[in-house]
């Protein structure tokens, strides 16, 4: 609407009052409706003080899972969160994020696949790079704006991480090509190092450094998964034979209960007296991760033996 010449310009409606004032609109047509109040958004200072307050420190060895939605606006767009968190931790202190692949370039031979589709991904998917490859969609989309920040590295392999700092060099540095959750990897260095996971509003059942549990728990009748990944040797896409403990849906053993990772954590967290904190919007928590470790195998060699959890 325009009066005199001039635009008569309206306040800025946040993404929760747009889709109010859209469904009031539409319930209720010609009819006035009761503005939403005004949400404020979270600065990276802002963030960056309750990082301080959960107990995330400069120094520290961090491991991030997030939710941006869970999070809310944040003044300056997402990227501030990451960078609240390297603002927090400082240049003695490290973040990283797990990446891992696009779609299906880890899929072949896993038997979730027809003959037919894995005929085409042979045919069509180009070698794997990682310095260039998008982060897995299901990651959420922190970990691809980290790892296309400026200094962000990569470790070369599909069971890629995104890290940031001091112990960038060590963590990334090379690890088995088989098992790669496992000894002698990045989750492994990480616990030397005495990290801590953060948890920023996201799934307690996405908890990645579990998989390291898995890995080098001395449990029987472990499923392994068997796949081939596409990379570049000499110039010529190469389809490597690669191997893991299953780190699928299915779990690990046949008697993982369903959302058994969010058990583990959310047990750690009550054996802890963990009740965490706020950051942004976001229900959030800081676990050490050799606390959590130590809580989980023997739960985990449990469960593998058939008892139950008390």
């Amino acid at each position: 609407m325009e009066e005199r010449g001039w635009k008569i310009m309206r306040p800025r409606q946040w993404p929760a009052q747009q889709a109010a004032a859209s469904d009031c609109s539409a319930s209720s047509p010609g009819i006035a409706c009761e503005p939403l109040p005004l949400t404020p958004m979270h600065s990276r200072s802002e963030i960056a003080a309750d990082l301080r307050a959960l107990g995330l420190a400069r120094g520290d060895v961090v491991m991030v899972h997030a939710s941006l939605r869970a999070i809310g606006e944040i003044a300056g767009g997402p990227d501030e969160v990451h960078l609240a968190i390297r603002t927090v931790v400082g240049t003695s202190g490290t973040m990283f994020m797990y990446a891992s692949c696009p779609e299906y370039v880890d899929e072949v031979g896993r038997g979730r696949l027809t003959a037919e589709q894995e005929a085409e991904i042979l045919e069509k998917l180009p070698p794997f790079d990682p310095e260039t490859a998008r982060s897995a969609r299901d990651n959420g989309a922190l970990v691809e704006l980290f790892r296309t920040y400026p200094g962000s590295r990569v470790n070369h392999h599909v069971a890629r991480f995104v890290v940031w700092g001091k112990h960038t060099d060590y963590l990334i540095s090379p690890q088995p090509w088989d098992f790669p959750f496992g000894r002698g990897s990045l989750l492994d260095r990480f616990v030397e190092l005495d990290g801590k996971i953060l948890l920023l509003g996201s799934d307690h059942d996405n908890v990645t450094f579990l998989h390291y549990a898995e890995h080098i728990a001395e449990i029987p009748d472990k499923r392994i998964a068997r796949f081939r990944v596409p990379i570049e040797e000499n110039g010529v896409r190469v389809w490597r034979e690669t191997a893991e403990y299953d780190t699928s849906s299915q779990g690990v053993h046949a008697n993982w209960p369903d959302n058994f990772f969010a058990l583990l954590v959310d047990g750690y967290l009550e054996a802890a007296g963990n009740r965490g904190g706020r950051v942004g919007n976001a229900a959030s928590y800081l676990i050490n991760a050799r606390g959590l470790l130590e809580y989980a195998l023997p739960v985990m060699e449990a469960v593998a033996a058939g008892q139950r959890r008390q």
